[in-house]
């Protein structure tokens, strides 16, 4: 049954419903074929587009939404909650809009950001390398001064969209140190920039995971974004924002496989009764529902916060935490709910339970996200 939820506005109302809409008529029909057979869905970000669900949490003026956190975020989980794999793709959408909305001119916004936010373009975030994943500073791809831009040599990894985005924020080092590491918004049609072939994952299998090469590939100066060595202080800015996007997926996720698992349990019988009635099933189902419900609490809390002008770096590591380590266990005991039943592809469940494990891992792994929370304390 839909979620319940307590929105700050009937326009925010008549957006979720909208939502629902486009999740049950576009995406629910198609996303067990396209998961099972590993194949890009043309047309959907399109669709999710022109619906205007790519740029909802950034200004009118921009083509955007003008939506508040606290409603986008509610967003994703719907669209989680119908397929995890596009979900995760439009809030990286949205993260890969960040860099370019708050550290770009006037005249970049101008000529990108519209086109991003209502689809036209699809954007990518470009930041892990082989050897740099948790450790942001260690940044090897180089971006070396030419006339009028970058001549750029390196290998990226882990790019959501690789290889489809038009667009990818890519952080390069142009310096020595932390301090020597800046932000490109670099084309796929660029010269010298390849992508691999698709990562194989355990799951998240309709959108493509990729990483990218380029060997003397030339990006124009006006293509930097912001100041040369700001790079860093862009992606961890960026990704307070995305953490807040995982968790809301993550939430989106763990509320498909309570509902399937309460669904299973109401129609399956034994010992002459729905398995939901016997008390320690229900036992089980209720922890499942208090932790999509604390997961979903949590990131609400962040993003007021954000909404608010607060300081939510800490909510975010904290939203991103306990929402996917929710996730991990809610599909988990999905799976266990609906016995052997739940460990075959006939039932979707399998496929949630593989596709939690890697939000545990993205936009900061779970055990960098104790290491944030942690710092705040020593503070």
């Amino acid at each position: 049954m839909p979620v319940d939820r307590l929105l700050p506005s009937d326009e925010a109302h008549d957006l979720i419903d909208l939502v629902r809409d486009v999740g049950d008529r576009l995406l629910e029909p198609i996303v067990d074929a396209h998961e099972k057979n590993e194949t890009y869905p043309d047309g959907v970000f399109a669709a999710l587009g022109d619906a205007g669900l790519l740029g909802l949490p950034y200004p009118e003026e921009h083509d955007g939404g003008g939506q508040p956190y606290e409603v986008y975020l509610q967003v994703l989980e719907e669209l989680a909650s119908r397929w995890a794999s596009v979900s995760v793709a439009v809030s990286v959408h949205g993260l890969a809009c960040f860099p370019l909305f708050t550290y770009g001119t006037d005249e970049q916004k101008q000529r990108w950001l519209p086109d991003l936010l209502n689809g036209r373009l699809i954007g990518a975030y470009s930041l892990s390398e082989p050897q740099a994943g948790s450790d942001a500073a260690a940044v090897a791809c180089r971006a070396t001064p030419v006339d009028g831009g970058y001549s750029v040599t390196g290998t990226k990894s882990w790019i959501t969209h690789g290889g489809i985005a038009d667009v990818y924020n890519t952080f390069v080092r142009t310096g020595e140190g932390s301090k020597g590491i800046s932000c490109l918004l670099i084309p796929r049609e660029s010269d010298g920039l390849e992508f691999g072939r698709p990562e194989e994952k355990m799951g998240l299998h309709a959108v493509p995971t990729a990483a990218a090469s380029y060997s003397d590939a030339f990006v124009g100066a006006d293509r930097l974004l912001g100041e040369p060595g700001q790079g860093l202080q862009i992606a961890f800015s960026a990704l307070d924002s995305g953490r807040l996007g995982i968790a809301a997926c993550a939430t989106g996720l763990a509320q498909a496989a309570l509902d399937a698992a309460v669904d299973y349990a109401k129609e399956r019988q034994t010992f002459g009764k729905a398995i939901i009635d016997h008390q320690g099933l229900s036992f089980l189902l209720a922890d499942m529902a208090a932790a999509v419900d604390s997961a979903r609490a949590t990131y609400l809390d962040a993003a007021r916060r954000r909404d608010a002008g607060r300081d939510y770096s800490r909510a975010a590591a904290t939203a991103k935490l306990v929402a996917t380590d929710a996730a991990m266990k809610v599909t988990t005991d999905a799976v266990q709910v609906l016995g052997g039943n739940g460990y075959t592809r006939d039932f979707r469940v399998e496929r949630f339970m593989r596709e939690a494990k890697i939000m545990q891992i993205f936009e900061g792994t779970n055990q960098i996200q104790r290491l944030v929370i942690g710092r705040s304390l020593a503070k």
